[in-house]
């Protein structure tokens, strides 16, 4: 592997952490994406395309508990994607509809989530979260 793959591989992990360290953060992320980028969230089947409808169902659809701890299992990457496997810990205290069917349940919950993020030039082109 040359230093210049190296690099790229760098960046896109950069790039990738930004935009989940915004959506957590509930700040803006159209700056991170391209303008026909696509975002999904499996198997709940939401989500949105282009950056100002992606910007737009972060800041209205994507309720961050407020407990939510996240642990890295596994990442991978090439100079394209990054694929992590993450634990997501938190107390249902809340609706997610975006994450998770029907009611606040009180419960001390955990969820395996896998997250595919492409990147092109700098920016975001798809991500797809798949939950467990």
């Amino acid at each position: 592997m040359t230093k210049a793959v190296q690099d790229l591989m760098i960046a896109v992990e950069r790039v990738h952490d930004a935009l989940h360290t915004a959506i957590r953060a509930g700040a803006a992320v159209a700056h991170l994406l391209a303008e026909d980028a696509t975002f999904d969230v499996l198997p709940s089947g939401v989500g949105a395309t282009g950056a100002d409808e992606i910007e737009r169902f972060v800041a209205e659809q994507v309720v961050v508990p407020g407990d939510l701890t996240v642990r890295r299992t596994s990442r991978t990457g090439d100079r394209f994607r990054v694929v992590d496997e993450e634990v997501f810990a938190f107390t249902h205290d809340r609706e997610l509809s975006w994450l998770l069917p029907g009611p606040p349940t009180g419960k001390p919950t955990e969820l395996v989530v896998v997250t595919l993020t492409a990147v092109k030039r700098g920016q975001v082109t798809r991500t797809r979260m798949i939950v467990a």
